[in-house]
């Protein structure tokens, strides 16, 4: 069994970023510059912004942080999104999500420019990535393909199945798996709540892309032998003997899988750390298509 280590995977991303950027500045350029909105104070998503400043700072690039409190009407917050749409010095930005119930997610998406939705969930950019043409691919499907690129997983002619359906994780997967190229050319099977003997599908699955959010819901007797898992799960799990109070906990049951699996990803350090990277990535492809278009 081979660890996918998101953690050096996405450390090695960040130190060839940083080179990129460090580039840019002896050139005399411009550095990307990335900002983030955050609505209220959920401790998940505060947590998740921090460490996405946190990573811009790592790699050279300008941040910055737009906190609105958790009262903010929609009308409010589509302002803030135009007035970062015309700020020419913002390469890329992302609304963290979830959003206060008043606010509609759907039509803040819409209104974020496409070329500078680096989180790739606009519905232009999610139509070019299903049409194949270069676009910004959502940060956590891409991470999960850059793994399996740097690890070499052979993904041509094999049956990959996708648990979950989110517009987030498991549908963008299911289309970036059977397209052209590597990775993907697989033949994909895309599961859901209502999909009957799933384990009849899992099993026979040589790739498990699981996005569900349900805690150590894979079992190994789902797998079959060499398999090849990728755990996007991320649950808080309360627990007493922790400093925190809780564990970070994935889809898969770990450490009965990995006994059977090829490759599988940890939780946490598989998909996680790879998630910021790609999201880094994508504001470096911001800033370098901007510059062309000046």
């Amino acid at each position: 069994m081979q660890l996918l280590d998101g953690k050096k995977t996405s450390n090695d991303i960040k130190n060839e970023i940083a080179a990129e950027v460090e580039k840019m500045k002896q050139n005399g350029e411009k550095v990307p510059h990335l900002a983030a909105v955050i609505v209220g104070n959920d401790g998940a998503s505060l947590t998740y912004v921090g460490s996405k400043v946190k990573a811009c700072e790592r790699v050279g690039f300008e941040s910055t942080l737009v906190k609105m409190p958790s009262t903010t009407s929609e009308m409010e917050l589509l302002k803030k999104i135009e007035e970062l749409n015309q700020n020419d010095d913002i390469d890329g930005f992302i609304v963290q999500l979830p959003l206060p119930e008043q606010i509609d997610t759907q039509k803040v998406i819409e209104a974020i420019d496409p070329s500078k939705d680096v989180d790739g969930f606009h519905p232009e950019n999610f139509g070019k990535m299903a049409l194949d043409m270069t676009t910004f691919i959502p940060a956590t499907p891409f991470g999960i393909l850059e793994l399996l690129e740097r690890y070499n997983v052979e993904t041509a002619g094999k049956h990959t199945v996708v648990i979950g359906r989110s517009h987030i994780v498991g549908r963008p997967m299911s289309i970036l798996m059977g397209r052209k190229g590597f990775p993907g050319n697989s033949t994909v099977t895309l599961t859901h709540s209502h999909t009957k003997n799933i384990n009849q599908i899992t099993t026979q699955a040589d790739i498990i892309i699981t996005a569900l959010g349900v805690p150590n819901y894979l079992k190994a007797e789902m797998i079959k032998d060499d398999a090849v898992v990728i755990d996007v799960g991320i649950t808080r799990v309360a627990d007493d003997t922790t400093e925190k109070g809780y564990k970070i906990t994935g889809d898969v049951d770990f450490e009965n899988v990995s006994k059977k699996a090829s490759f599988i990803t940890p939780v946490p350090g598989g998909v996680g750390p790879m998630t910021i990277a790609m999201l880094l990535k994508n504001t470096l492809l911001a800033r370098e298509q901007r510059k062309f278009k000046k």
